[in-house]
C-alpha cells in the first residue's frame, strides 16, 4: 500500500469536502499486470459522507470528488471507484 498517496488523497478530500467520514482502499493488488499499474499509478476506492454531497444527484457527489482530487489523477491515480456513503 502506498500510505503518502493515500495520505496526499486524505488531505485533498478532507481540504475540499470537509468529510464525515472517508476511507480510501489502495485496490492495487488487484489490478497487478494491469497496463495503469505497470505506471505505477495507483487504483483507489474512495467510501466517503459530506455535507457537501447533500442534495446533489450522484453524477454531481462524483464530480466533486474527481475535483479535488484531478491533480493526482494526472500521475498519481490511474483509476478511482467512488463510493458515497
Amino acid at each position: 500500500m502506498n500510505a503518502s498517496r493515500i495520505e496526499l488523497m486524505q488531505r485533498q478530500l478532507t481540504a475540499a469536502l470537509q468529510p464525515e467520514s472517508c476511507e480510501i482502499i489502495d485496490e492495487g493488488h488487484l489490478h497487478i499486470g494491469h497496463e495503469g499499474a505497470r505506471g505505477g499509478r495507483g487504483h483507489y476506492r474512495v467510501r466517503i459522507a459530506s455535507p457537501r454531497f447533500k442534495g446533489l444527484s450522484k453524477i454531481a457527489q462524483h464530480r466533486l470528488v474527481y475535483d479535488a482530487l484531478a491533480e493526482l489523477m494526472v500521475e498519481e491515480i490511474h483509476a478511482l471507484s467512488v463510493e458515497v456513503i
